[in-house]
């Protein structure tokens, strides 16, 4: 019989909460890792500041050096250097950090997160997976902002999918996490949303205070993701040794 379980915020977040009291400050660590890692602190906004606190010079000496050809070379150069080690570095330190709040989700013990994906034969299939992502929902944002959001969240799981098996494939990995966040991205959508308050108190001490908001968000965020992914297993979208996982430690974590 197929059962589905339900969720809410305030589920979620209330099982987050309880596995923070125990990981709260290896959390913080791992969280800081995951959001450079995500993109969360951008190269290209301090490119913005920088351009717009010297404003007052492009006004008054006009635009000649926007196209001097060892400005553009070395724009060229940073963009080439930055893509580089998101894919070589980062992409395997996403898959790492989101390994550990999976695994401390689930009450596990987990010492080898961050060398699980560069293992022989895991790197090349993460990067290779988060790459693809990573262009198709960019090549959706080219048609418009709204597809591009739409995409972002049907892909939101696959970092989370690779976390268990970093080797599903491509092709797999896009179409489980699509079924998986299948009529429930706009509830996804409102649970970013219900952090809003929180970042808000994060700025108001000196920005500073943001940082240890991310524990909370990411411990959250894993929960949903343990939630569909037994909805998934549970209709039969995947199997337990596709993302392979201990049958019975996973039928016994969910008690909601």
């Amino acid at each position: 019989m197929e059962v589905t379980l339900v969720w809410t915020r305030a589920d979620l977040k209330y099982k987050a909460k309880e596995v923070l009291k125990q990981t709260y400050w290896s959390a913080l660590g791992v969280s800081l890792i995951l959001a450079i890692a995500n993109g969360d602190f951008k190269f290209e906004n301090n490119l913005a500041i920088r351009y717009k606190e010297s404003s007052f010079y492009w006004e008054n000496f006009g635009y000649e050096f926007l196209v001097n050809r060892d400005t553009i070379k070395f724009i060229i150069f940073i963009a080439i250097i930055t893509l580089l080690i998101r894919i070589v570095i980062l992409y395997s330190l996403e898959i790492g950090a989101t390994r550990y709040f999976v695994q401390t989700a689930q009450y596990k013990t987990e010492f080898t997160s961050f060398s699980f994906p560069f293992k022989k034969g895991n790197t090349a299939s993460i990067v290779k997976t988060m790459f693809v992502k990573d262009i198709l929902i960019f090549l959706w944002s080219l048609l418009l902002i709204i597809p591009g959001i739409i995409k972002g969240y049907a892909y939101r799981m696959v970092p989370y999918i690779l976390a268990d098996n970093p080797n599903i494939g491509v092709n797999r990995a896009l179409e489980l996490s699509n079924k998986m966040t299948y009529g429930h991205k706009f509830e996804m959508f409102v649970l970013d949303l219900s952090f809003i308050g929180w970042y808000f108190l994060g700025l108001l001490a000196c920005g500073i205070g943001i940082i240890f908001v991310y524990p909370y968000q990411y411990a959250t965020n894993t929960q949903l993701y343990l939630v569909l992914r037994q909805n998934a297993l549970d209709r039969y979208w995947c199997s337990y040794e596709e993302l392979l996982l201990d049958r019975d430690e996973s039928d016994n974590y969910y008690g909601w």
